[in-house]
């Protein structure tokens, strides 16, 4: 165990470990966040940070975001996450030596896939222990890639957002990676009309491909659209980019959008209505929920479409009790793992 207290992120996280291997050159941190639901679920992300404090940072917060998405998504699980700040040029005996400190947690966190790692690294993680999912299954089970349900959640919600439809709408998609690119493809299938940025020059390609526009990253929040989809990495809503905002809509997939609590109130103040991230990017973990549990493939797109009606109660709550969205989604949470610490 190491300490993390100090981190302005912490939040009661019931342990944050230190994983990797010196000689293989790769280093990271396990965040468990909360168990009252059940064991902590939340993918692996590899990622370059410019101080380790960051990944630690990074790996509080998005373990707490699991804890919140998997609460609101009614999946008997709590909330973690792997943060991979060093990757060795072995990547498969990393993952592998991974795996075995995944079992040594004795099921108290499961893993799957996250920004930056794939099926592949999944199965050599399950070399060496059960607690993983994100691996393809035999023939009407659920698993595999999980990012296509998740951007089928987001889709759904942004359906919802616009009255039902996306036909001549405009959506401006910040990212476009494993999520992000398969949004645009569901998008532009219903008729949307997309305007892209990526700072990976073949996502933007792939994303054109598709008959996208494109903008610069750094300014695709400002973009005049009918709906802005952040699908990149967290942070991004914030001081300097949320009075630049041109959409009356923001939802998207990326995982802690709100820089801070205080954005939530700025958006509000704007007029612009925020669908909170983990209420509408729970699509991957309810995949991942479902090929843990061993059940069917066939309950996991009725449970990633059940999100949209999910959205709106928790708009029409923030509404009427005058709270922001995010206000309302986290009072939602916090009320369900109370009652789950009760019984």
């Amino acid at each position: 165990m190491i300490e993390a207290r100090s981190n302005p992120a912490f939040d009661g996280h019931e342990a944050v470990v230190a994983v990797g291997d010196d000689a293989l050159g790769f280093a990271g941190f396990i965040a468990i966040h909360n168990t009252a639901l059940g064991p902590a679920a939340g993918g692996c992300r590899i990622w370059n940070y410019a101080r380790t404090e960051d990944a630690l940072t990074d790996a509080l917060r998005l373990s707490r975001g699991m804890t919140y998405k998997n609460a609101m998504a009614e999946l008997p699980l709590g909330g973690g996450k792997a943060v991979i700040y060093k990757m060795g040029a072995d990547r498969n005996a990393c993952f592998e030596t991974f795996g075995g400190q995944v079992e040594a947690l004795g099921g108290r966190y499961i893993t799957a896939e996250d920004v930056g790692a794939t099926v592949a690294d999944m199965r050599a993680i399950a070399r060496r222990t059960a607690y993983v999912a994100g691996i393809p299954k035999q023939t009407g089970q659920a698993g595999g890639d999980p990012s296509p349900m998740t951007a089928l959640g987001v889709f759904v919600s942004i359906k919802a957002l616009l009255g039902g439809s996306v036909q001549g709408r405009t959506i401006a998609v910040q990212g476009a990676g494993a999520v992000g690119y398969n949004l645009c493809k569901l998008l532009t299938e219903e008729g949307a009309k997309l305007v892209v940025a990526d700072v990976n020059e073949s996502n933007l390609e792939r994303a054109k491909a598709l008959g996208a526009d494109t903008a610069p990253a750094d300014r695709i929040h400002a973009v005049a659209a009918d709906l802005f989809s952040p699908c990149a990495l967290g942070a991004g809503l914030n001081a300097r980019t949320i009075p630049e905002i041109a959409a009356p809509i923001i939802c998207g997939s990326a995982n802690n959008q709100l820089a801070t609590e205080e954005d939530g109130a700025r958006l509000l103040a704007r007029g612009v209505t925020y669908a909170p991230d983990y209420v509408v990017n729970a699509g991957g973990i309810i995949n991942v929920s479902a090929e843990y549990l061993g059940e069917p493939a066939e309950v996991v797109e009725g449970r990633v479409r059940a999100i949209a009606p999910r959205l709106l109660r928790v708009l029409e709550t923030a509404k009427a009790e005058n709270l922001t969205p995010h206000q309302a989604a986290d009072r939602i949470v916090r009320e369900r793992i109370a009652a789950a610490k009760k019984n």
